[in-house]
């Protein structure tokens, strides 16, 4: 079982988002992303963290009635931004944003399918 070891002090360490629909937000996300989940019942998953960054965890996805847009975005990086429009096109995400270019390099926004809106940036 993952567990979550961060804990650095004033710094942002987990993130929780809310889905609709857990099986199409593991779906939607696993494909797009490749992320990997841990389940803990019918309305909480944690998000797996990459292998190299030691399988923690670094976030959940938590079942709820609604989604409203507008609250804190959450940015993730990619190593290739178009490769990743496509990912998240072709897993059912639909682009709001870009891709446009920005001071630090480029980045797109999108809506998963529970309607929350995400942001994915890489360097020039």
């Amino acid at each position: 079982m993952s567990s979550h070891r961060h804990r650095i002090p004033m710094s942002l360490d987990y993130i929780e988002i809310p889905v609709t629909d857990m099986a199409a937000a593991t779906a939607f996300y696993g494909v797009a992303f490749g992320w990997q989940f841990t389940p803990y019942g019918d309305a909480y998953a944690g998000i797996r963290t990459a292998a190299e960054a030691g399988d923690d965890e670094a976030g959940g996805l938590a079942l709820t009635d609604a989604v409203t847009r507008g609250g804190p975005l959450v940015l993730l990086y990619s190593d290739d931004l178009d490769a990743t429009v496509t990912a998240v096109t072709d897993a059912g995400g639909q682009v709001v944003n870009g891709p446009y270019e920005f001071p630090g390099g480029r980045r797109f926004h999108f809506l998963d399918p529970s309607g929350n809106e995400l942001g994915v940036w890489a360097e020039r």
